[in-house]
């Protein structure tokens, strides 16, 4: 892959396209900056990216900023630096949501999307006699899961509702609209899911 400009990256995986958008590119003349602790790039990594980008190079050096959501002030920061940046820079966005980005971010650079189809493969949980036991297991499994990756399995999870027939009522129901909502406000992944799952172990057959 040969990148001659600026350009943000629509992915399913970000360390996955991370691998394949860097092995053509020059190590020495590449920075990936993202949060060490979980999946947001916020205004500390945004800061980075400045002070990376002001230090002069004679050769092109790539800054590439991965996260699966953008937060709002670290874009407004980076607005002035992406439109006008310094001699020799090229920037990378690489994310798994268009949707986290700032239309004025959008506008300023070419976004292409890597996204492939995602093939479900359901999950191996029955639903219906799912215990503490299991809970405890299956937060283990997915503790480190990402926002994007809760998402997703909060999708699977209901569809496993629907495969395995079991009666929910609106309430019931309600708890997979508000699960998707607590992620997208940054609420821990791995507390959403074990509040979702407890409720289903207590629901009323």
């Amino acid at each position: 892959m040969i990148i001659n400009s600026s350009c943000i990256y629509i992915v399913n995986d970000i360390d996955e396209s991370l691998i394949s958008i860097t092995k053509n590119l020059s190590k020495h003349n590449t920075r990936v900056i993202r949060n060490s602790l979980k999946d947001d790039f916020l205004i500390h990594e945004a800061s980075l990216v400045i002070k990376e980008a002001y230090i002069a190079s004679n050769e092109i050096k790539y800054i590439i900023l991965c996260g699966s959501m953008f937060g709002i002030e670290a874009q407004n920061s980076l607005l002035k630096i992406i439109e006008e940046p310094p001699k020799n820079i090229v920037f990378i966005f690489i994310t798994t949501s268009k949707s986290s980005l700032l239309p004025t971010v959008l506008s300023r650079m070419p976004h292409k999307y890597l996204r492939k189809p995602r093939i479900r493969e359901p999950l191996d949980l029955n639903l219906r006699h799912f215990d503490l036991k299991e809970l405890y297991i299956f937060l283990k499994e997915y503790q480190r899961i990402s926002k994007n990756e809760a998402k997703i399995l909060i999708e699977d999870i209901f569809f496993q509702v629907q495969k395995q027939k079991l009666l929910l009522n609106k309430k019931e129901l309600n708890m997979f609209s508000k699960a998707l909502n607590l992620i997208h406000l940054n609420s821990k992944p791995i507390s959403v899911l074990t509040s979702l799952m407890l409720s289903l172990i207590q629901r009323k057959n």
